[in-house]
């Protein structure tokens, strides 16, 4: 099977190996035939609104002497279609001790047979079933946007031999080095490194940025990534379980099994809730009749208000409560690219009151732009305005690290600027470059790097008057660089420019009370510039790894705190904090697996959103948590009264559940 027929659909079949080793819905069952592939697909739903009808006619033809037979006949097929699933499924918890509320609608809907008030229990199992099938898409809702994630994982991919030729292999047995071809169309099956063609590039399952990257040769392809238009051969860079893809599901799995203290405490207590309820209801039906002087049968009968009160107070609502309200509020946020390791880490942010940025990567980009070249000691003319640029050009073009790439782009976007021929080019790690350049002057010595490299190669007199220069243009917020031709010096700027709209996503969590800090490795009078302009709180600079973590201790102890970080160095303060938040792009593994919530593709613009998020995640759980504690109290109490009828309890109590559920559909907006 190809890498683009990976993604199946109801109705298409997947291989063996991928069913079984997924637990995919049996409507992929590759023992299916297509027609029934498709009956099968809803067939919860589809059966219950076949029980609904024909109750719907049963009911009718009740009040027809002449058809009771077939309204009883009809009745029968309803207990058939609604109530030997359950029957069946209730069996089977009670064979393994598992008492839950499933247990006690079946028992009510059946018991209801007992007492003549068989109708009322044909109710009671269409409206379980109708709610359970509704359940189940509401929970599917929820999930859509994380469990799609599984289904960019394909399981082959077409391997390239040494001798040229292509074969398909299961992504398993792929190991890192080989090479794989990516036709256009296909999902990308493992991270690799593009060793020929080009082509776009969606990322947006991964990222939630509906934009195509262009990758070239030389550029990193993560899997699950959609190729669009053209051919890639990629070098294999880590194994199936290993890729970006993996590592995102891993933490989609996280998510969906990690459970809020609330819910697990109500999963807690459910058996020993319907067990309770249980009892309560043998022991009204048994004591009523003594107490209150009402017989044990008919419809003012102990047992049929003890039916009513177990219906009424089955907890189905209250269970499904909160689960529904976070797996929504999880789904919204995976839409906007943002992972969540659990509702957990909704109801840690919630009680935040204060929240630490790192700088770079995190409110900054990370990414240099130039700011001037100021020349600092020139004792003679050069031949060219531009030349002190261009041979910082010639000399950084094909070195990486953020100032060279400063230095190119800017001298790529001058259409006037000379070339500049280096001979005896030599790197020095950590200082800076230097060669000879072959100049209209001469071949002349040229030097680039750091100012405590330059002076080095300067008089002591031109040292102290560089270093001057350095300091003034620190000061001013500025990363410098000097350079140094013959006897002239000239010093270059640079600066991080925050992230877009970083400034006005700040000033809405302080709006909430928020308090803000900054932490940085960066020198203080840079951390100044960032911090004002952000309109940070307060900031602590040159920090190493180990002071971040012990101010995000400190300040954990005064409130909690979220911190948001992107580095390796930032990982231990992102697990010490009330919540750690990493930066999906540029975030290294390290400060991802420590974070508590991922922004996929470094949108930090959605913080307050997010925040926001959970703070209304919050107040549905406990809307949602009134709403079926109240529909349990005020339906139990009264049937047991003989106020509330069978029928009716039936409704409030499937009422309720469908109600809270819809109201936790309100997160997904």
């Amino acid at each position: 099977m190809s890498n683009s027929n990976a993604i199946a659909s109801p109705n298409q079949p997947v291989v063996f190996e991928e069913f079984f080793e997924l637990g995919l819905e049996e409507t992929v069952s590759p023992f299916l035939v297509p027609s029934s592939r498709y009956l099968s697909a809803n067939l919860t739903l589809k059966a219950a609104s076949v029980a609904a009808g024909l109750l719907i006619v049963a009911f009718v033809l009740q009040f027809y002497p002449s058809l009771l037979p077939v309204s009883n006949l009809l009745l029968i097929f309803v207990y058939f279609l609604a109530g030997i699933p359950a029957l069946i499924e209730s069996i089977e918890e009670l064979m393994t001790f598992d008492v839950n509320i499933d247990i006690l609608m079946t028992l009510a809907a059946f018991s209801s047979l007992l007492i003549g008030s068989g109708m009322e229990g044909a109710l009671l199992l269409v409206l379980f079933a109708l709610s359970g099938a509704m359940e189940d898409a509401v929970t599917s809702k929820a999930k859509s946007s994380l469990s799609s994630l599984h289904k960019l994982s394909p399981t082959k991919a077409c391997v390239i031999d040494t001798d040229g030729s292509i074969r398909e292999k299961a992504i398993k047995d792929i190991s890192p080095g080989m090479e794989i071809l990516v036709k256009a169309g296909e999902i990308v099956p493992l991270d690799g490194i593009v060793i020929a063609g080009s082509s776009s590039v969606n990322l947006v399952h991964l990222t939630g940025e509906n934009l195509p990257a262009t990758k070239v040769v030389g550029d990193s392809v993560p899997a699950g990534g959609n190729n669009l238009d053209g051919v890639l051969t990629l070098k294999v860079t880590s194994t199936s379980a290993e890729s970006s893809l993996a590592r995102i599901i891993k933490l989609v799995t996280q998510a969906q099994e990690a459970r809020p203290k609330l819910q697990r405490w109500f999963d807690s207590l459910s058996q020993r809730y319907a067990m309770t309820i249980i009892g309560l209801s043998f022991f009204f039906a048994a004591v009523m009749p003594l107490v209150l002087s009402i017989p044990y049968l008919g419809l003012e009968g102990s047992i049929y208000r003890a039916l009513a009160f177990l219906i009424a107070a089955s907890p189905c609502a209250l269970i499904i409560a909160i689960p529904i309200a976070y797996l929504s509020a999880l789904s919204a946020c995976a839409r906007h690219g943002i992972l969540l390791k659990g509702g957990i880490s909704l109801d840690a942010l919630a009680s935040c009151k204060a929240i630490a940025f790192d700088k770079t990567g995190t409110l900054t980009l990370g990414e240099l732009t130039y700011v001037d070249l100021e020349p600092v000691i020139v004792e003679s003319k050069l031949s060219h305005d531009n030349l002190p640029l261009a041979v910082a050009y010639a000399l950084e073009k094909n070195a990486v690290h953020p100032i060279a790439k400063a230095i190119s782009h800017h001298a790529e976007e001058l259409k006037d600027l000379p070339l500049i021929t280096l001979v005896d080019f030599k790197s020095i790690p950590g200082h800076g470059l230097e060669a000879i350049a072959q100049l209209p002057e001469g071949d002349i010595p040229v030097y680039i790097g750091n100012p405590t490299f330059i002076v080095t190669k300067i008089s002591a007199e031109k040292a102290d008057i560089l270093i001057e220069a350095a300091l003034v243009s620190q000061q001013r917020g500025h990363i410098v660089t000097a350079i140094a031709i013959a006897s002239n010096v000239y010093l270059f700027s640079f600066q991080d420019c925050l992230r877009p709209k970083i400034a006005e996503t700040i000033a809405a969590i302080k709006k909430r009370g928020w308090h803000t800090i900054m932490l940085t490795g960066d020198h203080h009078d840079n951390a100044r510039k960032i911090a004002l302009e952000a309109n940070i709180n307060e900031y602590y600079a040159e920090l190493k790894p180990e002071d971040k973590l012990e101010h995000i201790t400190q300040l954990s102890q005064l409130q909690k705190l979220a911190m948001i970080g992107d580095g390796v160095n930032d990982a231990p303060a992102l697990a010490r904090a009330t919540v750690g938040i990493s930066m999906g792009k540029v975030g290294s593994d390290s400060a991802i697996e420590a974070a508590d919530i991922v922004l996929l593709h470094d949108n930090i613009e959605w913080l307050d959103w997010l925040i926001e998020k959970a703070y209304q995640t919050q107040r549905i759980v406990k809307q949602n948590v009134i709403l079926a504690s109240a529909a349990i109290l005020f339906a139990s109490i009264p049937a047991l009264g003989g106020y509330v009828p069978l029928w009716l309890a039936v409704i409030l109590h499937e009422g309720g559940t469908i109600l809270v559920g819809l109201n936790a559909l309100r997160l997904l907006r």
